[in-house]
């Protein structure tokens, strides 16, 4: 089940973080994220007070996480995007975590297909993802799921110097958008 996330669903969120943190300092994953940088408790905090926070739940056990909303991030405007649309009509999916211990059961992809139904609902028809250029097991993720590789955009990227972010974009296609 995924839904919005509850106050008591923040410490399952940052445990999920300080997996992945673990994970990638024990070589197992690469995603570009540095502990204590981003993210953190933040995080998690902020997106839950926006409202926007959403957790992945089985068996009672929060597995995945991420946040969905309208706000695009600076490197966004750097980018030239396949389908323009107004912010109104603009879905983005950030920070999308699945535990490690959790991984190769498709929740990701789940998570992903929630997102798509949500933008759905709230009319928006051009769906956004960002993630870093390392993060190899979640651009494979998204092109099978149908996004585009628009742009790889130097920036800084919560605070973690010299990420090459991978903008990402998939039109849905049910509406015209002027």
């Amino acid at each position: 089940m995924i839904r919005k996330a509850v106050f008591s669903d923040l410490d399952a969120v940052v445990n999920i973080y300080d997996e992945i943190h673990r994970a990638e300092e024990d070589g197992v994953i690469s995603v570009g994220w540095i502990r204590g940088v981003y993210p953190v408790r933040a995080t998690a905090e902020a997106a839950f007070k926006r409202g926007d926070l959403f957790v992945l739940e089985t068996d009672g056990v929060i597995l995945a996480s991420g946040v969905i909303n309208k706000i695009q991030v600076d490197a966004y405007a750097r980018a030239r995007w396949e389908h323009e649309a107004d912010d109104d009509h603009v879905c983005v999916l950030h920070a999308l975590t699945v535990s490690p211990s959790a991984g190769r059961r498709g929740l990701g992809k789940q998570f992903v297909s929630f997102y798509e139904a949500y933008a759905r609902e709230n009319d928006c028809f051009e769906l956004r993802i960002d993630t870093n250029e390392r993060n190899l097991v979640a651009r494979k993720m998204y092109k099978k799921l149908g996004y585009k590789e628009i742009a790889v955009v130097p920036t800084v990227f919560n605070g973690i110097p010299d990420v090459n972010l991978v903008l990402l974009e998939k039109y849905l296609g049910s509406e015209q958008i002027p």
